[in-house]
């Protein structure tokens, strides 16, 4: 069971949604059901906002793949390194420098099956103790485990909101 010391308070949001152990297990599984619900999502809501300033799907997509990606920096320079403090990014920056709406949404889900393969198979390399390894990002504590939940985690918290909001 992954600790609250693992990681800062305001990730317990998205840790909470995995709601298993198996952390390449739910890594996997979120590939399978994000590639499906993105290929799936009508042309009409892709670039859809539901309310002005809101991101569109497309936007959010893109949104969870800088995230991974992100996420996966850390985790690969805690497991890497020493004393790791990292500082932290603006996400609203990234997606309004993003140009997302202007890519198709088959090169955004490509994108995202890559990064995702990438995750999983840096994750299948570090062991038990790696895993635990434990350094600091954004202010508050991270381990290498907690950012592979956090990252699961967040694009369940996204998907819902996209399930509740545009539909």
């Amino acid at each position: 069971m992954i600790k609250d010391t693992e990681y800062g308070a305001y990730y317990a949001q998205y840790i909470s949604n995995v709601k298993t152990d198996d952390v390449l297990g739910a890594l996997a599984s979120g590939l399978l059901e994000l590639t499906v619900f993105f290929e799936n999502l009508p042309e009409d809501k892709q670039e859809f906002s539901y309310e002005p300033g809101k991101w569109t799907p497309k936007e959010v997509l893109l949104h969870l793949i800088d995230c991974e990606r992100v996420f996966m920096y850390r985790a690969m320079q805690i497991a890497r390194s020493n004393n790791v403090d990292l500082e932290g990014f603006d996400q609203d920056e990234f997606v309004a420098n993003s140009d997302a709406n202007a890519r198709t949404m088959d090169s955004l889900i490509k994108e995202y099956i890559a990064v995702r393969t990438a995750s999983i198979q840096f994750i299948q390399t570090c062991d038990e103790t790696t895993m635990l390894k434990t350094g600091r990002a954004s202010n508050s504590p991270l381990s290498v485990r907690a950012a592979a939940f956090i990252t699961r985690g967040h694009e369940i918290h996204h998907v819902a909101i996209i399930k509740e909001r545009y539909f």
